[in-house]
């Protein structure tokens, strides 16, 4: 398979992963919203929060003037100089799913094609929370459509294992991303008594999909550690970052064939290193202040496995990966 046809296929996959998260995330803070709209300064400071999870503060401040609900809203839904808006990670999952539209099922361009088209000539009006609300629901309906296309429907060759491996990264780094900023928000708060970190680690589970498996396995419980535990090292759910390396893994393993190349060797080395990390002993043995640093470190890595990757086969990296 040709680099150019690779690089495609792997950056149409993270970017419907990034969409789909990207829309959860922002979906369920819209929910939130209202739920503490009775505490106007926590509002505002989750949603920096999901500002530094979905894009970054830094380019919010250049673009807007204020920090305002809508001004929000436009950032990480719309905006075209954010590189993980949702409707610009639609796009790209688009242009790359049209490019490759020999190597792919029909019917996965047709989603995303589809969604595009209804972007383009969608009118949100400035303030309408149901309108955002049911375009974030539609992305995430595209993203989970793709997957079962994808599953049904493509053969397990290279290809499918390109997308694999893109789609457990991306979702790798995400949570690990949602992880490394909670936890220093966490940390900022945590002389307060007013349950702002049940609070965090409640939005940690919700962002992450994770809320009702979590309680299965830790009812009643909302602590911090076993929060941590669950969405690093859960071997069995399937957001946790331990689950997505070891798919990774094993998708690499199937693309290599189960060998080790003089090209592959750096790659094999950094997920060994990474995974060397998930022993949940050693997890549950930091203190509450160790957490921010380990998961700065585990962040970076995972970013790491990215570009050893992306070097590996050849693939280009976009000038800004959030």
């Amino acid at each position: 398979m040709l680099s150019r046809v690779a690089d495609s296929l792997y950056w149409m996959s993270r970017n419907i992963e990034r969409a789909e998260n990207n829309a959860r995330v922002l979906g369920v803070q819209l929910i939130q919203m209202l739920e503490a709209s009775s505490e106007e300064s926590l509002t505002n400071y989750d949603w920096e929060t999901v500002i530094e999870v979905c894009g970054s503060l830094e380019e919010y401040n250049h673009l807007y003037e204020k920090l305002t609900i809508n001004n929000i809203i436009d950032y990480l839904a719309f905006s075209e100089s954010n590189q993980s808006s949702v409707l610009n990670c639609v796009k790209f999952a688009r242009e790359n799913a049209r490019i490759t539209r020999d190597i792919i099922p029909g019917d996965l361009f047709e989603v995303w094609n589809d969604l595009f088209l209804e972007s383009t000539n969608m009118y949100i009006p400035e303030g309408s929370l149901k309108e955002v609300h049911g375009f974030l629901k539609r992305v995430k309906l595209a993203s989970l459509t793709s997957q079962g296309v994808i599953e049904s429907s493509m053969s397990r060759g290279v290809p499918y294992r390109f997308i694999k491996i893109a789609k457990w990264l991306e979702r790798g780094e995400k949570t690990a991303r949602i992880l490394n900023v909670l936890s220093e928000k966490s940390n900022d708060d945590r002389e307060r008594a007013d349950g702002t970190n049940y609070y965090y680690w409640r939005s940690a589970l919700q962002l992450l999909n994770g809320y009702d498996e979590y309680l299965k396995k830790y009812p009643p419980r909302m602590n911090e550690k076993d929060v941590l535990t669950f969405l690093i090292s859960d071997y069995a759910f399937p957001r946790s970052i331990q689950y997505c390396m070891d798919h990774v893994r094993e998708a690499i393993i199937a693309l290599e064939g189960g060998k080790v190349s003089h090209y592959s060797w750096r790659m094999y080395a950094a997920l060994d290193r990474l995974m060397a990390e998930f022993d949940e002993d050693k997890i549950r043995s930091l203190s509450v202040h160790e957490f921010s640093s380990f998961l700065d470190d585990f962040q970076d890595r995972c970013n790491d496995i990215s570009q050893v990757f992306s070097q590996t086969y050849y693939l280009i990296e976009p000038a800004h990966v959030p």
